[in-house]
C-alpha cells in the first residue's frame, strides 16, 4: 500500500513512465491447458413438450476470432452483422442435431447439409411432431424444420428470418404454422452515409432533473444516419409460414417490431411497433412504441397502449404508464399488463407501487389487484384461474408471493410466502411449467398440487430438491432430494400422474448425465426433516463420457470459516493433482462481491463439492494445472442498508480476504507469501481495491472492470446514490483515484468492444495510465472484438497465457517481501 498524495499521482500522467508494449500476436497457454480447453462439450438437450423425445444439439466450443471480426453496426443497444442481419450474440451456436427417444435411448442423427452449421433458436411445436431452428448462413438467417417422424430436416425456401429485437419465431396454436419476423423482400441496399455531416450534434436540458441509470447508454444512436440504419436492419415483415406447404403469408405492413406474440386462441397477434422520434441517449426498448392487437390477417383490432419516448426513467425505476404487455396463457385472448402508481419513481411515497390489469380483446379493462411494492413476477397456473404474483422491496431485498384468482376478483390475494431474496436456505424453489396444447407455457398443476424445484442450499452445501405444494393448504411435501454423494437436480416431469421425471446427475468422478426417476407408490415413514418422503428408482437416459480424465486427481471441498466480526464465510477449495498433505502452495483467491441487506443471511453457503469439475473458457481453475491451490468463489459479502452499504465496501472486502487467507494457511494448503487475487467485472473492482487498501496479495488480475466511478456518476453496481450525494464513497472506491496506493503488480484485461455500459474499455485504460504514471507495475491487455466476456478461441487462449504467466512471475516465483 502506498501513501503518495493524489496530486502526485495525477501529475504523473504528464510524464513518460516507461515504454508501451503495442500490438502483439496471440499466445497459447501450456499444452496441458490446451488439452482441457479443446475437449468436446456434451450436447445441449431440448425436451419435447410431449416429454418423449430429446433433441441433442452439439454446441460449438469456441468461435474463431474471424467470427468476431465480421462487420458490426452498433445501433440503439443492438450489435448487428450487416452481412447476415443477425445479432452479434449469435456467435454462440450449435453445429449438429440428434434425436433421442426417452423410452429406450435410441438415437438418430439428423442429416444436415454442409452449410448448416450455425444453428440457433430451436423450438418444438406443442405436440412434439416438428422442431424448428434457424441457421445463420452466409447471406442471412434461414428457417429450417425437422419432421420428427421422418427424422429429416428441410429449409423453408424464399425467406430470411430477421432475428433482431428479441423475437425470431413462434409456433402458432395450430402446431403447424410458424409466426416469423422476416427480412422484407426487395428492401434494397442499406442507406449510404452522407459525405458531409448535416450539421452539429445538439443536446439540451432545460433545468429539469433527468438523472437516469448509467446502464441505459451503450451503443446508442449517434446521428441521423445511424437512425436510418437502425430502421433498415430492424424493419421486418411479419409472416405466417405453413410447414406443410412452406408458403409464407405476410401479415400487415413492414415495421420495426419489438415483442410479437400469438394469442393462445390463435386468432390474434400482440405486436409492439417501435417508431420515431428515436433517442441518442438510450437503447431501442425506451423508444416510442404502439402496442397493438392484430388479427392473424394483419388487421388492427385495438391499441393496447401508445407509449412515448422514455428517456428519463428514474434510477431503479420503471417507465410511467402501462408496461410489459403479454397474453394470459390460460385464456384465448386476454391481455395482461402492469401500471406504475408512483410515476415509476421508487422514491415516491405511495401505498401501492403497481397495479395489474386484465382486458379481454374487445372487452373492458379491469384491475386484478394492486401491489404494495414493485411487481416482480407473474406466473400463471394452468387451471383454476390462479396465478402466482410477486412484489419486491429493494430496500429490504424482500420478496413476497401471493396467489391471485383472476376468475374471482372479489377474493383478495392470499400470501403464499415472504422471505429475503438473499436467504438461500429458505428459498422454496421455482414452479415447474409445462407447454399447454396451445403452445403457451403455464405452471403445471396436478389435482391440488403444483411442483417446485430448487438448489436446496444448506449448511452442508447445495442439495437440489423437488417439492409439491398444496394450493389449498400451502403445505409442501418433499418428493426428491439429491443424495450426499452426488449433485442431482430435477430437469423435467415425464408423467406426473405416474411419478416419472427426468434428472441431471453428476459427482466429482462422474460427468453430468440424464436419468429417469420413478417415485414409489407410497411415501416413506419417518423420513428425516428436509429429506424426500418418497423413494425413487432411476435409470440412465444418456451416457456422455468424461471429457477430462486428466482432471481426476483434482480434489475439492467446501471450507467454512468466520470473519473477524463472527460472520460465517466459505470458499470452494481446489487442490492440484498429486498434492501432498501439508504442502503450502501458491494460491489464487477468486471472488465476486455481493451485497446483503441482512447480516443473518450473508454467511449462507452456496455451491456443492459434489459437482463434476468442468473447466472451460478463461476459467481461473486452469491455475490448478500449474500447481496452484484455488480458493474459488471466496465469499465477499458487503452488508448494510442498500442506500449506504458501499460506504463500508473496502473495509468489508479486506476483512473477507483476510479471513479466507488465514483459513487456507491454517489448513496447510497456502503459502501466505504467495497469494494472488483475481476477479471479473465487479470482481475486478474488488481486486484493484484489495491491492490499494491491503498488503495481503502479491499480485492481482482484474478483468473487464470499472475503476473510476466519476465516469458513471448516477450509480454503479448496486450503489443508488449519485456521485454528488456520496462523493467520498465514489472517490474511495475508484482505483484510478487511488492508483498511488497500488504497489502490487496488476494485470488488466478488457474486451475492446465491452457492451456492458458500466465497464467501458476506457475504465481499464485509465487505470493502466494511472498506475503506470505513479510508477507501479501494471500490464494492460485489450482484446480485439471481444465484449464483456471473452468468446473467441484465440482470445481465451491468450487470456489464459497472460494470467498464468503473470502469477507465475509475480506470485509463484515472487521474490521474498522486503522486511
Amino acid at each position: 500500500m502506498r501513501t503518495k498524495t493524489l496530486i502526485i499521482g495525477v501529475l504523473a500522467f504528464l510524464v513518460c513512465a516507461g515504454p508501451a508494449v503495442g500490438q502483439q500476436k496471440y499466445e497459447k497457454p501450456p499444452k496441458e491447458v490446451l488439452d482441457i480447453l479443446n475437449a468436446p462439450l456434451p450436447p445441449t438437450p431440448f425436451l419435447s413438450p410431449t416429454r418423449d423425445m430429446l433433441a441433442l444439439a452439439q454446441p460449438m466450443i469456441y468461435p474463431a476470432i474471424s467470427d468476431l471480426a465480421e462487420p458490426m453496426l452498433r445501433l440503439a443497444g443492438v450489435r448487428i452483422n450487416p452481412r447476415t442481419n443477425a445479432e452479434r450474440s449469435s456467435i454462440y451456436y450449435w453445429v449438429g442435431l440428434t434425436l433421442k427417444r426417452v423410452s429406450d435411448g435410441a438415437e438418430t442423427p439428423i442429416p444436415l447439409p454442409a452449410g448448416v452449421n450455425r444453428i440457433g433458436a430451436l423450438q418444438w411445436n406443442a405436440d412434439g411432431t416438428l422442431l424448428s431452428f434457424t441457421n445463420e448462413a452466409s447471406d442471412g438467417v434461414e428457417l429450417w424444420v425437422v419432421d420428427v417422424a421422418a427424422r429429416a430436416a428441410r429449409r423453408i425456401p424464399g425467406l430470411r428470418v430477421n432475428p433482431l429485437l428479441r423475437f425470431e419465431v413462434q409456433w402458432m396454436p395450430d402446431r403447424k404454422t410458424l409466426l416469423v419476423k422476416t427480412v422484407p423482400a426487395g428492401r434494397g441496399a442499406p442507406p449510404e452515409a452522407p459525405l458531409v455531416p448535416p450539421g452539429p450534434k445538439i443536446q439540451e436540458s432545460l433545468g429539469v432533473s433527468a438523472a437516469s441509470s448509467t446502464y441505459e447508454a451503450r451503443d446508442v444512436l449517434k446521428n441521423p444516419h445511424d437512425a436510418d440504419l437502425f430502421d433498415y436492419y430492424t424493419t421486418s415483415q411479419l409472416a405466417l409460414v405453413n410447414m406443410s406447404s412452406g408458403v409464407a403469408t405476410p401479415i400487415g405492413q413492414p415495421a420495426v417490431f419489438g415483442q410479437v406474440s400469438a394469442a393462445p386462441g390463435g386468432k390474434y397477434i400482440l405486436v409492439e411497433r417501435i417508431h420515431r422520434p428515436y433517442s441518442y441517449l438510450c437503447a431501442y426498448y425506451r423508444f416510442p412504441k404502439e402496442v397493438e392487437v392484430w388479427t392473424t390477417a394483419g388487421e388492427p383490432v385495438e391499441t393496447a397502449a401508445s407509449l412515448p419516448l422514455a428517456e428519463q426513467v428514474p434510477i431503479n425505476g420503471v417507465p410511467a404508464g402501462p408496461r410489459e404487455h403479454m397474453w394470459r396463457p390460460t385464456e384465448p385472448a386476454t391481455l395482461v399488463w402492469a401500471e406504475a402508481l408512483d410515476g415509476g419513481n421508487p422514491k415516491t411515497k405511495v401505498p401501492n407501487r403497481d397495479r395489474l390489469m386484465l382486458k379481454p380483446v374487445g372487452g373492458t379493462a379491469g384491475e386484478l389487484c394492486k401491489t404494495e411494492q414493485r411487481l416482480a413476477d407473474l406466473q400463471w397456473i394452468e387451471t383454476g384461474g390462479l396465478a402466482l404474483l410477486s412484489d419486491y422491496d429493494p430496500d429490504r431485498h424482500w420478496i413476497r408471493t401471493f396467489i391471485v384468482d383472476a376468475d374471482n376478483r372479489s377474493v383478495p390475494p392470499r400470501l403464499l410466502l415472504e422471505l429475503s431474496e438473499d436467504d438461500r436456505y429458505k428459498n422454496p424453489g421455482n414452479p415447474i411449467y409445462r407447454v399447454l396444447p396451445t403452445g403457451a407455457y403455464a405452471i403445471l398443476r396436478h389435482n391440488e398440487w403444483i411442483y417446485l424445484s430448487g438448489s436446496g442450499s444448506s449448511p452442508e452445501g447445495d442439495r437440489p430438491f423437488l417439492d409439491r405444494l398444496n394450493l389449498r393448504t400451502f403445505k409442501t411435501e418433499r418428493l426428491f432430494r439429491s443424495d450426499r454423494a452426488n449433485y442431482e437436480y430435477f430437469a423435467a416431469w415425464l408423467n406426473p400422474a405416474a411419478g416419472t421425471f427426468m434428472t441431471r446427475r453428476e459427482s466429482p468422478s462422474d460427468p453430468p448425465n440424464f436419468f429417469v426417476r420413478t417415485l414409489a407408490k407410497k411415501p416413506l415413514k419417518g423420513a428425516p426433516a428436509g429429506e424426500a418422503t418418497w423413494a425413487s428408482a432411476s435409470r440412465a437416459i444418456t451416457n456422455f463420457p468424461n471429457p477430462f480424465p486428466q482432471l481426476a486427481g483434482i480434489s475439492k471441498r467446501l471450507v467454512t470459516y468466520t470473519r473477524a466480526d463472527g460472520l460465517p464465510l466459505s470458499f470452494m477449495l481446489y487442490l492440484p493433482p498429486g498434492t501432498k498433505p501439508g504442502t503450502a502452495l501458491p494460491t489464487v483467491v477468486w471472488a465476486y462481491p455481493l451485497d446483503y441487506a441482512e447480516k443473518g443471511v450473508a454467511g449462507q453457503i452456496a455451491g456443492s463439492s459434489k459437482r463434476f469439475t468442468t473447466i472451460r473458457g478463461s476459467s481461473q481453475l486452469f491455475f490448478l494445472l500449474q500447481g496452484y491451490a484455488v480458493l474459488d468463489n471466496a465469499a465477499m459479502p458487503v452488508i448494510g442498508p442498500p442506500e449506504t452499504a458501499y460506504d463500508s465496501f473496502v473495509d468489508q472486502i479486506v476483512a473477507n480476504a483476510k479471513a479466507a487467507i488465514a483459513k487456507a494457511v491454517e489448513l496447510g494448503v497456502t503459502d501466505p507469501e504467495r497469494v494472488g487475487v483475481g476477479g471479473h467485472s465487479h470482481g475486478a473492482l474488488m481486486t484493484a481495491n484489495l491491492l490499494a487498501y491491503s498488503d495481503l496479495f502479491r499480485a492481482g488480475i482484474a478483468r473487464s472492470g470499472a475503476f473510476t466511478h466519476t465516469m458513471r456518476p448516477f450509480g454503479f453496481q448496486n450503489e443508488r446514490r449519485t456521485y454528488w450525494q456520496a462523493r467520498d464513497t465514489y472517490i474511495k472506491l475508484s482505483p484510478v483515484l487511488q492508483a498511488d496506493k497500488i504497489n502490487e503488480p496488476l494485470l488488466l484485461i478488457h474486451g475492446e468492444l465491452d457492451q456492458n455500459p458500466g465497464t467501458v474499455p476506457m475504465q481499464s485504460e485509465k487505470l493502466y495510465e494511472a498506475v503506470r504514471g505513479v510508477g507501479g507495475t501494471v500490464r494492460l491487455v485489450m482484446l480485439p472484438y471481444e465484449s464483456h466476456g471473452y468468446a473467441a478461441r484465440e482470445s481465451i487462449e491468450h487470456v489464459l497465457f497472460e494470467m498464468l504467466a503473470w502469477f507465475d512471475r509475480h506470485v509463484k516465483n515472487a521474490a521474498p517481501r522486503a522486511k
